[in-house]
This record gives structure tokens, C-alpha cells and sequence, in this order.
């Protein structure tokens, strides 16, 4: 048995031992509520979510206020992704205690994930109302106005929570994400170097920098840290995958492909490093290998238009016409509703026609 068996096995004889302690001590005054939230929580520590739900619906039959059971309840169900019962809970606990930030914030969270912007925004500012000096509530409110693509006020945002934790990971990062998406690649490695300094195991972040580095064309600094990243514990796929296409654009296609290929070997289920092998192989104009990759792909996700569109584009550029007519057509057919498969099918078509004819004359001429 390994170190980290033993000592989960530990963990859950130390929590059993609690959990009885704790249900004797109810039996023995039945209406204590902190022998219910420590049951709960002993519960959640062993992932009975089942249990945690019924002990505090069953305080809440005792003590109908206790705002802490019903803050929870109502996490509980937001993360179940039962928006409308965690809406239910919070609310109670906002009438119960309408002067918690907590309830407010958590009422933010729960609009943000249900896609209504003004009433999260309005929560969120009700929780500032509480709590000003808190800079997760300034990173909630520039994460909603990041998913609407306002990225002056979602800066604006994350730039007041550095400002009241300059160490702050969450907005660091985040901001470092808006830069990256604006082009601003300094101010973007700016911020992700911040985190790097502070957590130098992240390696989400480790990845960032190197494609950062590898988008303003620091070849050293890219490949140094896409090294990192592979030395760290953790899923190395998204690290191979980065990595190769930095190769690529560095002209590396053999160091390149040697690792869109590790990743296949790690992970022979997804579709995505094939196609990007298909696409080096289809750039450096070899269409039989392009046309391998894009096919085994393409047997992980039979109807995706797309990757017959792939075909279909290889096929033409080999010069294999009615190959790609025939890709065009499938892919035509998967999605009726796409008026640029439609409109490119149609026009090579229509050029196929007139070559035909053309042939023909000539033939008889």
C-alpha cells in the first residue's frame, strides 16, 4: 500500500471516529445546531453529499434561521448546477441575515452562471455595499464582464483587486488572459511571470509564459519553460500539444511532430493532435500523410463536418477533384445549415463542370 493509501485509510478511520462522537453528542442534546454543522461538515469531508443535505435540512426543521445551513444548502445545489434551488436557499439566508456579503456574493455567482447579467452585477455590488474591501468580489464582477467581452471594465476590475492584493493569483492571471487576448503580450507576461514568481508550480501559468514567449518570438525563453512544464507532476498532453505548435512556428517540423505524436501516445482517443499532425503534414504540402492523420481523426468523430472539410481541402489541393467534391458533399450534408460549405462546394464544383466541358471540346475539336 502506498504512503498516500495510508493515509487517506488514516483520514477516514479519524473521520468515522468523528462522525460517531458526533452522533452521540446529538442523541444526547438533540437541538444543539453546532453538532449538526460539524456532522455536515464530517459528511462533506467523506463526499456524502446526500447526508450533508439531509442534516441540514433537518437543522433547518429545528432552527428554520440558521443562515450558515442555509448559505450551504444553497452552495450545495450551485454546484450541483441547480441554479433555481440555491437561488431558494440564498434567498432565505438573505432575509434571515441581510447584512452578510456572503449571501449577496453567492447570489452574484449564481445569476453569472445562469447567464443574467444585471442581476449579477446587481448582487455583486450589493456585496460591495458589505464588504468593499474584498478583492474576490472585484474578480467575480471582471470575470462577468470578461464573459460579455468587456475587457475595459473587466481590466478595470481585476486592477482594483491587485490593488487591494497585489499578490492576488486570480486577478494576475485573469488579466494576464485579457492581455493576451488584446496582443498586448508584455503586459500579458507581465502578469503571468507575477504568478509564476509566487506559485512556481503552476503549470497552467508555466505553459502561458512559454506560448507567450513563443508568440514574441523568444525561442530560448519559450522552449525553457515549455521544458519546465514537463518536469512538473500532472497531464503533460496540453504541454505537448503547446509545445509542438511553438516548434512548428520556429521551423522544428520534425521536433514538432515528434511530440504532437507523444501526445497521441498519451492520449490515442483525442481527435485534436491528429488533426493538427494532419495540418503540418498538409503545410509542408506531404497530402498522403495529411490525408492519414485527418482520417484517424475523423474515425474518433465520424460527423464532424469540419474535419471532412480538412479532407476536402487536402483532396483538392493534391488535385483530386472529385475526391474533394465527394468530402465537400459529406460535409455539405452534415450541415445543411453552413452557407460557406455550401458556397465553397457549390463554386468547386461549378469549376469542375466547366473543366469537364472544356476537356470535352477539345476532345472533339
Amino acid at each position: 500500500m502506498s504512503e498516500k493509501e495510508i493515509n487517506k485509510e488514516q483520514l477516514k478511520k479519524e473521520i468515522d471516529q468523528e462522525l460517531n462522537s458526533t452522533i452521540l453528542a446529538m442523541a444526547q442534546d438533540p437541538s444543539n445546531a453546532d453538532n449538526y454543522h460539524t456532522l455536515a461538515k464530517l459528511y462533506a469531508m467523506d463526499n456524502k453529499f446526500d447526508k450533508v443535505i439531509s442534516v441540514y435540512e433537518s437543522l433547518l426543521n429545528l432552527h428554520p434561521n440558521d443562515s450558515q445551513a442555509l448559505l450551504n444548502l444553497g452552495s450545495i445545489w450551485f454546484f450541483e448546477k441547480e441554479y433555481k434551488k440555491a437561488l431558494g436557499y440564498y434567498q432565505k439566508a438573505m432575509d434571515v441575515d441581510p447584512e452578510n456579503y456572503l449571501v449577496y456574493f453567492n447570489l452574484g455567482n449564481t445569476y453569472a452562471e445562469m447567464k443574467n447579467f444585471a442581476k449579477a452585477l446587481h448582487f455583486y455590488n450589493r456585496a460591495i455595499d458589505f464588504n468593499s474591501l474584498n478583492p474576490e468580489i472585484y474578480n467575480a464582477i471582471a470575470l462577468l464582464y470578461h464573459d460579455y467581452e468587456d475587457y475595459v471594465e473587466s481590466k478595470a476590475y481585476y486592477e482594483k483587486a491587485l490593488s487591494l492584493d497585489p499578490d492576488n493569483l486570480t486577478s494576475h492571471v485573469d488579466l494576464g488572459n485579457i492581455y493576451f487576448k488584446l496582443f498586448d503580450y508584455q503586459n500579458a507576461l507581465k502578469h503571468y511571470l507575477r504568478v509564476y514568481e509566487l506559485n512556481p508550480t503552476n503549470k497552467t501559468v508555466i505553459i502561458c509564459i512559454a506560448n507567450t514567449y513563443s508568440l514574441i518570438k523568444d525561442q530560448e525563453n519559450a522552449y525553457k519553460f515549455f521544458d519546465l512544464a514537463l518536469t512538473l507532476d500532472d497531464d503533460n498532453y496540453k504541454t505537448y500539444i503547446c509545445y509542438a505548435i511553438s516548434k512548428a512556428d520556429f521551423k522544428d517540423n520534425e521536433g514538432a511532430l515528434e511530440l504532437y505524436k507523444k501526445a497521441i501516445e498519451l492520449y490515442p482517443d483525442q481527435m485534436n493532435a491528429y488533426i493538427l499532425v494532419g495540418n503540418m503534414y498538409s503545410n509542408m504540402k506531404n497530402y498522403e500523410s495529411a490525408l492519414e492523420y485527418y482520417n484517424k481523426a475523423l474515425a474518433l468523430s465520424p460527423n464532424d463536418a469540419s474535419i471532412h472539410v480538412l479532407i476536402a481541402n487536402t483532396y483538392y489541393m493534391n488535385n483530386q477533384i472529385e475526391e474533394s467534391l465527394k468530402s465537400y458533399r459529406y460535409a455539405v450534408n452534415l450541415v445543411p445549415e453552413n452557407d460557406e460549405y455550401k458556397l465553397v462546394y457549390i463554386q468547386l464544383l461549378e469549376d469542375y463542370i466547366v473543366e469537364l466541358r472544356s476537356g470535352e471540346v477539345l476532345e472533339n475539336a
